[in-house]
């Protein structure tokens, strides 16, 4: 973009103030959308009805006395035709001034150009915002992606796509809400700044309250918090919460990201994975109209009920080692093997898990079930009612990515402070991500806490995995990004008005 692009388009503005146009009013008064007028054209036009629309103006071609422009709003485009002895001069002016992304409001009625294009009869024009830098060129667009992921509001007025992508993640919300809500679920909010972070393995954020004098955490989770009103009567609740972790970023994984997490009272994971898989597949239903999905190449099909299959055949099927039977000499050498970082590792958990991951995790495509984790890796679920070697739990994973993490809940006391304490040891040991003991929720326990069932689903993975996009960040309207500075400033996207304007 050059420095004269955008000091002409002040000229502009100059020159509309100037003619008594007010550049910045306070509100307009729509009474249609784009694509409501479009899918209702013939009846309004039967009625003669006025239609009074707003948005940004796309695209422009000029005939001299005349002007056909294209409005884009939430809904859509719709052309408007702009003619001078209507309009009357003062106003045809201002649309001689206007510039490709200015937002105006038009008033008029309805009509079908020669060609078949169903157009607003421009009776008046109120100029409602000046845009000072030009948009980016429709063929190239924004080709930085940082630059589209930082700059967010240009990506969604030159991108249909990305429109889509956040109208299916609004979609997916509502519909698990819904979901939710139509079972007796009752929406909570709980604590994101917390005095003791649980409830997942991760490093949190930390700051510091200064009135209080003491360190806070952003939550890594909300599940203890969720768990304590169960404890206090609330039977079925839900959380559709920010949780924010201090780690990497990649494909799968931002900083700062949306989970859900439902719990209920008498019931354990075998329920709940039956409420897991029809939630979610009513969630992909509602953004795509089906249970079916494309995703990393693959189809996937979201349809009940999904397979089962216990993690620990899973690894032995894909090593050919009976890893529950296995010492931790052998979990060694078989990561060895395997050529898996052993760095930071520390117990026979993490070295299962890092095996799970290399060998099994990849090629999880369609929505299974993992069963009956390591107890290791697993401190706040219940021991397996048939076998203490594991727990009950389960997790759910698509497209080679986990989507869901569930337990059947630890309820007994002794046991989830023995598990603290294991925890605390493997911290010692320099595992850093291991769980601190919150012994408030001990005390909540040893109040009493039902047999419960509860879930976590990562919300936007489930975005990903119901749009198609391959990167988290396509998903979160502003992901986390590395500073600004040394960054090509949006002037150097390119910019052509007239090419764009070929689109009237």
């Amino acid at each position: 973009m050059s420095l004269d692009q955008v000091e002409q388009r002040k000229l502009n503005l100059k020159e509309i103030q100037e003619m008594g146009f007010d550049p910045y009013p306070y509100a307009y008064d729509v009474t249609h959308h784009a694509q409501d007028i479009l899918d209702g054209f013939d009846g309004l036009v039967a009625n003669e009805t006025v239609v009074s629309v707003a948005g940004r103006m796309m695209a422009r071609r000029s005939h001299g006395k005349s002007t056909f422009v294209h409005v884009q709003d939430k809904s859509g485009r719709i052309q408007v035709y702009f003619k001078l002895d209507i309009l009357g001069e003062k106003n045809y002016e201002l649309v001689k001034r206007l510039d490709l992304g200015d937002l105006i409001g038009v008033t008029g009625t309805l009509f079908e150009t020669r060609t078949g294009e169903k157009t607003i009869q421009a009776k008046s024009i109120t100029f409602l915002a000046k845009s000072l830098r030009p948009l980016p060129e429709k063929w190239h667009g924004l080709k930085d992606v940082e630059i589209r992921y930082r700059q967010r509001y240009l990506d969604l007025i030159v991108n249909e796509d990305t429109r889509k992508v956040f109208r299916a993640r609004a979609a997916i919300v509502s519909a698990i809400r819904r979901f939710l809500d139509g079972r007796d679920f009752l929406e909570v909010d709980t604590p994101i700044l917390q005095p003791i972070y649980g409830g997942a393995f991760a490093t949190p954020f930390t700051t510091h309250h200064e009135a209080l004098d003491m360190t806070l955490y952003l939550r890594i989770s909300n599940e203890l918090y969720l768990k304590r009103l169960i404890v206090g009567g609330m039977e079925r609740v839900y959380e559709i919460a920010r949780d924010f972790r201090n780690e990497g970023i990649d494909r799968s994984h931002n900083p700062e990201f949306s989970m859900l997490e439902f719990y209920q009272a008498y019931a354990d994971y075998n329920e709940m994975m039956e409420v897991t898989e029809e939630l979610v597949s009513e969630a992909i239903k509602a953004a795509t109209g089906s249970y079916q999905t494309a995703f990393g190449g693959h189809s996937l099909d979201f349809t009940p009920p999904w397979d089962r299959v216990r993690y620990f055949d899973a690894i032995q099927k894909a090593t050919g080692v009976d890893i529950l039977g296995a010492d931790d000499a052998a979990l060694r050498a078989l990561c060895d093997r395997l050529k898996i970082d052993l760095e930071g590792k520390v117990g026979r958990g993490q070295l299962v898990d890092a095996i799970f991951s290399e060998t099994v995790e990849p090629n999880l495509i369609k929505p299974t079930f993992l069963t009956d984790f390591p107890r290791e890796i697993s401190p706040l679920a219940k021991k397996h009612r048939d076998d203490d070697r594991v727990v009950e739990r389960f997790e759910v994973f698509v497209g080679g990515m986990e989507l869901a993490n569930a337990f059947s809940e630890q309820n007994d006391p002794a046991a989830q402070e023995a598990a603290f304490d294991d925890q605390a040891e493997l911290r010692t040991a320099g595992d850093a991500e291991a769980q601190v003991k919150d012994h408030d929720y001990i005390r909540a326990l040893e109040t009493g806490m039902p047999p419960t069932g509860g879930v976590g689903i990562g919300i936007d993975r489930l975005v990903m995995l119901a749009t198609g996009m391959e990167n988290i960040r396509e998903v979160i309207l502003f992901p986390q990004l590395r500073h600004e500075d040394g960054l090509a400033d949006t002037a150097d996207a390119e910019t052509d008005e007239e090419v764009m304007a070929e689109d009237a």
